[in-house]
């Protein structure tokens, strides 16, 4: 369904309104809709348009001044009424609703809270004397839907509180992003359609009754209010508190919070000092493992939130500051089966264009043919595509209650794409039986990269060039060049031969974290190499080490050590020739594993942890370096921290020690703020580690 930009004429406005009341009421009460929130939101932001230059011909079922759209009722009456949130979308708007706030109450607002707008399903959870015993939808904002059937189901929200209290608790029951995966995999195994996103997963979920199977959730809350029952000091302590007071007596009583989060509830000052919270929780969103779609914010003493007061939709006292979509429904057109450097058959989907986040996005990520069984994907089908921040876009599932019938089954390859051989469909990531030597040009100018053997003079088109006239079959064939071969080929002269010559040498000698990332072995990286070669030292150790051993290092788990053993195992021989040819195999500076000695009682003895200024620290660098480090690549630094004896990653979390932060770092630098975790400029790094510089 299109949605218009602007409402012409009556007749306009009268097909909005229907659109904009099926759709909310399909978003509220199945967790489906012919609209992304987007899209939702500029209907309504039309509706509203046109109503404001028309006010003596606005029709009584538009949804604008109603709590739900309009769409939705209930029979479970709420206590204090549950209303929904005007909306703002700039720093602009914010500023100008901060200013009729503080002129309405009088005086400006003397403390704002902050709080991601979390992307689930508005629910009431009642506890009478300390135990939950009812749950409730928000509906139509004076009653709602009574589906406690749901309790035990939901995480973050207990049974029983930490208290024999009467109160009630408000918030969002929400799916994570591993919940929502699990729940499409249980699902579709029972035949059902895939949700379309975490948001249709939750509501769908919440009010499912009799399933078969049940899928878990989250609760997050956002409000604490007394009941009737409720003990009159503690009621009165309620009414009085602030808004981050109840947050923080909410969670002491065990309900689960955005406090524990990268993005917790906080309180600022000043317009500014929120619109500095908005920009810090905006830059984290694609870091979170839930989905937020804004910040709301609330003047935080209840005195002001009094003297505001409210209107029949929302209250004057709070905002959703939104932010903009990563979501948007658009039409899968056709698959594209790709095969990588490795060997690895890649469907990507091929997508109607559509704009998110500033961005038009052509294609997406369908990772394996498994995962386009699973989510029953089909040609021509409407799907929802997410994108947040620079993360690839992908498809979460088809919206399947928008099928014509017309849709077709997506066809898997029988044969490699690219040279026409035999697949191996044995595990989920399907690859050619070739391997590399399916696609040897970019397998081999991978292994030529800056981070990889750092061959200069050995770009795409030389490789093309040695691979069409013979002269090099896999990556060892490169150390056997001669200058005659070389300077047969065209425009390849004596200086460029002598170079690259020289080049070929030198990456003889690279360390082996960086002959392994060459190998491009499957489930490794650039990171997972260094590991790798830091634990065994040797590749020797690595190739006599079994999967139990490979386990060890970390990062690596029971699925993946026996595929890396594997892996190894098929490159011994192309192993064994860069050797015959002078490739170095060991790490400098590390020590191989002892064997494991066993002490009295069974257990092995631990390693002896790694000297050095970083030793212990986990450590994430994160813009562009100055000084001594400006001509280092990531790589690079993630070499230099880990020889000093740190532990490199690439995201910032709790385990996090240091951040060595650079011009134009962003959501790293703002995570490690609100984590309160160390930071560092690039010429306070370099200083720590001088003596590992080279």
């Amino acid at each position: 369904m299109t949605t218009p930009a602007v409402i012409m004429d009556a007749a306009a406005y009268a097909q909005a309104v229907e659109d904009a009341v099926k759709a909310s009421a399909a978003y509220y009460t199945g967790g489906t809709s012919t609209l992304d929130d987007d899209a939702y939101d500029r209907l309504v932001r039309s509706i509203a348009e046109w109503e404001a230059a028309h006010p003596g011909k606005v029709l009584p079922g538009s949804p604008t001044g109603k709590v739900a759209g309009g769409a939705v009722q209930g029979d479970v009456p709420h206590t204090v009424a549950m209303l929904s949130l005007d909306n703002v979308f700039s720093p602009e708007e914010f500023t100008a609703w901060a200013a009729s706030l503080a002129r309405r109450i009088g005086h400006e607002v003397e403390r704002y809270s902050a709080e991601p707008k979390l992307d689930g399903l508005a629910v009431v959870a009642r506890y009478t004397r300390g135990r939950l015993t009812r749950l409730i939808t928000r509906g139509d904002g004076t009653a709602g839907e009574d589906v406690s059937h749901a309790i035990g189901t939901i995480e973050g929200l207990p049974d029983e509180l930490a208290e024999p209290v009467t109160v009630e608790v408000r918030g969002e029951v929400l799916m994570t992003t591993a919940q929502f995966e699990h729940a499409n995999e249980v699902r579709t195994g029972h035949g059902g359609q895939p949700f379309a996103n975490p948001r249709n997963a939750a509501a769908g979920t919440l009010r499912a009754r009799e399933r078969a199977y049940t899928v878990p959730m989250t609760f997050f809350g956002y409000g604490l209010l007394p009941l009737a029952g409720t003990e009159s000091a503690l009621a009165a302590r309620l009414a009085e508190a602030a808004h981050s007071d109840l947050m923080a007596r909410a969670a002491a009583l065990g309900v689960n919070t955005t406090a524990a989060t990268a993005v917790p509830g906080l309180t600022a000052g000043t317009v500014d000092e929120v619109l500095a919270r908005v920009r810090e929780i905006a830059a984290l969103r694609a870091q979170l493992p839930f989905g937020i779609d804004g910040i709301v914010i609330k003047a935080d003493l209840a005195a002001d939130q009094q003297a505001a007061g409210s209107g029949s939709r929302a209250p004057r006292w709070a905002i959703a500051y939104k932010l903009p979509a990563v979501e948007k429904i658009t039409r899968l057109l056709e698959v594209e089966w790709n095969v990588g450097r490795t060997g690895v058959i890649a469907p990507r989907a091929v997508l109607e264009p559509v704009e998110i986040d500033g961005s038009t996005i052509t294609y997406a990520t369908l990772h394996n043919p498994a995962d386009i069984t699973r989510r029953d994907l089909r040609l021509g089908d409407h799907v929802m595509v997410h994108r947040a921040g620079d993360v690839i876009p992908r498809i979460e599932a088809p919206v399947a209650h928008l099928r014509t019938g017309d849709e077709q089954p997506i066809v898997f390859p029988e044969t490699c794409p690219r040279c026409g051989s035999d697949i191996d469909t044995t595990e989920q990531r399907w690859r050619c039986v070739n391997g590399r030597n399916c696609h040897l040009v970019a397998s081999l100018s991978y292994a030529a990269g800056r981070d990889q053997l750092d061959i200069e003079g050995l770009g795409h088109t030389r490789v093309v060039q040695l691979v069409d006239a013979g002269l090099v079959a896999d990556l060892a064939d490169l150390f056997t060049l001669t200058r005659e071969q070389l300077l047969g080929l065209e425009r390849m002269g004596a200086t460029s031969t002598d170079n690259l010559l020289a080049a070929l040498a030198a990456a003889k000698a690279q360390p082996l974290s960086r002959v392994l990332c060459a190998l491009g072995v499957r489930g490794t990286g650039r990171s997972m190499s260094r590991r790798i070669a830091r634990h065994f030292a040797t590749m020797e150790h690595l190739r006599a080490a079994d999967a139990e051993a490979v386990q060890q290092v970390e990062g690596i788990g029971t699925e993946k050590a026996p595929s890396i053993v594997a892996e190894l195992a098929e490159l011994a021989p192309l192993i064994d020739k860069l050797a015959a040819v002078g490739v170095n195999m060991t790490e400098p500076g590390a020590t191989p594993p002892a064997p494991a000695d066993s002490d009295a009682d069974g257990t092995t003895a631990a390693a002896e942890p790694a000297g050095g200024p970083l030793a212990g620290m986990t450590v994430v660098v994160t813009g562009a370096m100055t000084g001594p480090l400006e001509k280092l690549s990531r790589n690079q630094m993630n070499e230099l921290v880990e020889r000093a004896g740190g532990r490199s990653s690439s995201s910032v979390s709790k385990k996090t020690t240091l951040v060595v932060a650079g011009e134009g770092a962003g959501s790293k630098r703002a995570k490690a703020e609100s984590l309160g975790i160390r930071l560092a400029g690039p010429d306070e790094f370099a200083i720590l580690v001088a003596d590992f510089v080279d």
